[in-house]
């Protein structure tokens, strides 16, 4: 099978403009290639669009003096590969890398870009097309994350899509996510003298069968159940074989339902994690609200006839929601199989995902 060069895909064949997708590698932290091919497809197929290029961000807007804007973002880069590197169509069926998560809707979002630009008078809304870096690692890099530190005035809006595969559900607010450390002491000795010392493993053990047995609240919101989740993620103790180690720590991952504030999360936890010796917070993202009785997000759902379900998962939702505009997650694609090396998505979910949005943003039947 022969991909075109993005440059020269034809955007009125959504798969194949996916393919062409793929076949530029961008993982996290090299997404410099995709993000300079996109930039000059959007400046020569899209020149109705105000363009900007920021580091390995690439907005595109629309300018057309509309009473509200919406932004939909897509973020370029993937997870790092495994052994699916190369776009294969077979059928209707696209196999790759990213081809879920999420380059069928940057397809989406380039076709939309050109249409736009072609027939400007459509739009309802102005738009704002936000294609970002570095969404797969941690937060410190996100591209979104620097935008609105740097730039905000391009992320400005009054609603916002981000298009992450939800196989043609919206996806509304978000899980927040909370990573903390338990640590406990002990006393070292010589394994072959326990009783001089004191075990900080042995110490830790209460706590983590504690966290083992909890069992994590389903909480409703907006009529959405939000299933809660608590896990160790990982553990260290031990210098030696011979030896009673003196020190203890595991670190646990909380994903809690936009009923609750970081705080409450921090606090929740803490009592969960009652007994050792300290708690630190290593990371917290806050919730986002699922916000589905806000004008805007009724629309996109009850116009287009779109089935909701709760977003299990942290996104940049919340990134939007924290600043008062509410979003969702809406895309083409099959999340549970984002990330796996048998990746896919289909051309019917590309389409699909292009219609509905045409439709909201031109207001189309």
């Amino acid at each position: 099978m022969t991909v075109p060069a993005l440059a020269d895909a034809d955007a009125g064949d959504l798969l194949g403009l996916t393919a062409a997708l793929v076949a530029v590698p961008s993982p996290s932290h090299r997404e410099e290639q995709l993000a300079a091919e996109v930039d000059a497809r959007l400046r020569a197929r899209a020149p109705g669009l105000a363009v900007e290029r920021v580091g390995e961000n690439v907005i595109a807007r629309t300018e057309l003096g509309r009473e509200r804007r919406v932004v939909l973002g897509g973020h370029l880069d993937t997870v790092p590969p495994n052994g699916n590197e190369r776009p294969r169509i077979e059928g209707d069926v696209l196999h790759g890398l990213g081809s879920a998560d999420m380059k069928g809707g940057l397809a989406v979002l380039l076709r939309l870009a050109e249409e736009l630009s072609a027939d400007p008078g459509r739009a309802r809304h102005d738009v704002t097309l936000a294609f970002y870096e570095c969404e797969e690692v941690a937060d410190e890099h996100n591209g979104l994350r620097h935008l609105f530190a740097d730039r905000p005035e391009l992320l400005a809006g009054d609603f916002a899509v981000l298009l992450e595969p939800t196989d043609g559900w919206v996806e509304a607010g978000c899980q927040g996510t909370l990573h903390a450390r338990a640590s406990f002491d002990g006393v070292r000795a010589h394994s072959a003298r326990p009783w001089i010392g004191r075990n900080a493993i042995h110490e830790a053990a209460p706590v983590l069968a504690r966290v083992a047995a909890h069992e994590a609240d389903t909480v409703e919101v907006d009529g959405l159940a939000y299933r809660e989740s608590l896990e160790v993620v990982s553990i260290e103790a031990g210098i030696a074989r011979n030896v009673v180690p003196d020190t203890c720590s595991f670190v646990v991952n909380r994903r809690f339902a936009p009923a609750y504030s970081v705080d409450d999360a921090i606090a929740q936890l803490r009592d969960v994690l009652a007994g050792a010796d300290a708690v630190e917070v290593l990371s917290v993202a806050p919730a986002a609200a699922p916000n589905l009785r806000h004008p805007l997000v009724a629309d996109f759902v009850e116009t287009l006839h779109l089935p909701v379900r709760p977003k299990l998962g942290w996104t940049d939702v919340a990134r939007f929601a924290a600043r008062g505009v509410p979003a969702v997650n809406f895309g083409p694609g099959d999340p549970e199989i984002a990330h796996t090396a048998g990746e896919r998505v289909t051309r019917e979910s590309v389409e699909s995902a292009y219609d509905v949005l045409v439709r909201f943003v031109t207001g189309g039947a």
